[in-house]
């Protein structure tokens, strides 16, 4: 499996924004970690899948969703097509997806509906049962 890891160039557009001084345990490499997040985002991945390079997988998911809490990605977005780094851009999902024949009621052709006029009007589709209510009031 290709592993994605940051070029030195977009690495250094990216640190001047990261969070500095964070509490907690000795921190995993931003770096190792941003690499792992654009990878895991890239592939479609599940996060735990996330390959062992990049750190565990659990940092590597909560750091993305602290950070995506926090309103970080879209601060470094800006920062970087402020920058001229990156270009803004909105990519759309064109999934094609073949629809079968039957999906639209085309299979087994169209039915006839009797209008509520009609069926007020005309004699009943199928008959009562012997052991119907209908049979015992009369």
């Amino acid at each position: 499996m290709a592993l994605f890891w940051l070029s030195d160039e977009a690495w250094t557009a990216i640190e001047p924004h990261l969070p500095r001084n964070q509490p907690g345990a000795r921190r995993v490499d931003d770096r190792r970690v941003i690499s792992g997040i654009l990878h895991v985002l890239k592939v479609g991945c599940r996060w735990c899948d996330c390959p062992s390079e990049y750190g565990p997988s659990t940092t590597v998911y909560n750091r993305f969703n602290r950070w995506s809490h926090r309103g970080f990605w879209l601060k470094l977005l800006d920062a970087l097509v402020d920058a001229g780094a990156v270009t803004r851009s909105t990519a759309i999902d064109s999934t094609y997806v073949k629809a079968q024949r039957a999906a639209f009621g085309a299979k087994g052709g169209a039915r006839t509906r009797r209008s509520a006029a009609r069926a007020v009007a005309g004699r009943p589709r199928s008959t009562p049962s012997p052991t119907s209510s209908a049979v015992r009031m009369r």
